[in-house]
């Protein structure tokens, strides 16, 4: 591929433990819509591209990998840039009643912007930020 431009991702899958438990925080705590194709797997519609859900074991074992402890940090993380400042704190607040766990409440960050993190019910980190620098 010689234009990194046409190389884009088209799904994010995260593992769950529960994916009913799953797919309710993410419609409740996070306002996202879905389809749910068969097989099992739940998709959720994102600007350009998709989130997925799918049984942690399964998933690992159609990844070939060994499954990691729930809530342990899988080197990755999630990011969600919201419009406004004040769009920040009220969906922390929206997701934390639907099941998040807050690990750092929103607060302005040293490069100008305002985020918080949070985990969804399986750990999964999400960034939840205003960057007023932000053109995406």
């Amino acid at each position: 591929m010689k234009d990194p431009a046409l190389f884009a991702i088209s799904v994010v899958t995260l593992g769950v433990a529960d994916i009913a438990r799953s797919e309710r925080f993410y419609m409740d705590g996070l306002g996202l819509e879905h389809a749910r194709p068969p097989g099992g797997v739940i998709y959720f519609k994102l600007a350009g591209t998709r989130l997925a859900l799918f049984p942690r074991d399964a998933l690992a074992r159609y990844a070939g990998v060994a499954p990691m402890a729930p809530g342990g940090f899988g080197g990755m993380t999630l990011s969600c840039n919201v419009a406004a400042r004040a769009e920040v704190d009220a969906l922390v607040r929206r997701a934390e009643a639907a099941g998040a766990t807050v690990i750092r409440p929103p607060e302005t960050v040293e490069w100008g912007g305002y985020c918080a993190w949070i985990t969804d019910p399986d750990g999964h980190p999400w960034e939840i930020v205003w960057n007023p620098k932000w053109d995406g």
